[in-house]
C-alpha cells in the first residue's frame, strides 16, 4: 500500500469509503501525513445482494450460470437483490462530481473499491454502463484524473 501512494504524497485531502478496508488505509495515511480525511458513504462498493460476503470462487462454484450471465450482461443480469447499476453509477458519479467541486484545485486521494473506481473512470471517459466490468482494477493500484477548464481527463490507470 505504501508503495502505491509514496512516502510524501502531494495531496491536501483524503476522501474514503467508510468500509473498513478503505477507512483503515485512510486513517494510516492521515496519521502519517497529517492530512484531513473525509468519509463519504457514497463511495461504498455496489451492493451485490445475494453475492454479498462471498468470494468470486464461491459464487462461481455455487452459481456458475448466474456468474457468467452477470459478466456477459451486468446491466440486466444482476444478482438477486443487487443495487441496480444505474443507481450505483448515479450515486458514485454524483459523489465524484461533488467532491471534485468541493476540493477543486487540490490534489486529493480517493480510497475506495474496484466497482467505484470503474464507475468513476467510466464517468470521466463517458463509457457506457455495459463497459463497467470490462475495466480491470488492481488492488492498491493508482488511477489519476486531472481536472482543467475542459473537464476531467484520465491521465493513467492501474499504476
Amino acid at each position: 500500500m505504501w508503495n502505491a501512494v509514496g512516502e510524501s504524497p502531494p495531496r491536501q485531502q483524503i476522501i474514503s469509503s467508510p468500509m473498513q478496508r478503505c477507512h483503515a488505509v485512510a486513517k494510516q495515511l492521515t496519521s502519517k501525513h497529517q492530512l484531513p480525511v473525509t468519509i463519504d458513504e457514497r463511495f461504498t462498493e455496489a451492493g451485490f445482494g445475494s453475492w454479498e460476503g462471498r468470494s468470486r470462487s464461491q459464487i462461481k462454484q455455487n452459481n456458475l450460470n448466474e456468474y457468467n450471465d452477470f459478466y456477459r450482461d451486468p446491466i440486466h443480469c444482476r444478482p438477486t437483490g443487487a443495487e441496480p447499476i444505474d443507481q450505483f453509477i448515479l450515486r458514485v458519479s454524483t459523489a465524484y462530481d461533488e467532491i471534485s467541486q468541493q476540493f477543486s484545485g487540490q490534489h486529493n486521494l480517493l480510497i475506495t473499491h474496484a466497482g467505484v473506481i470503474r464507475a468513476i473512470v467510466a464517468h470521466v471517459i463517458h463509457a457506457s454502463p455495459m463497459g463497467l466490468y470490462r475495466i480491470q482494477v488492481k488492488n492498491a493500484g493508482i488511477s489519476r484524473i486531472c481536472h482543467n477548464k475542459f473537464g476531467a481527463m484520465l491521465v493513467f490507470h492501474n499504476q
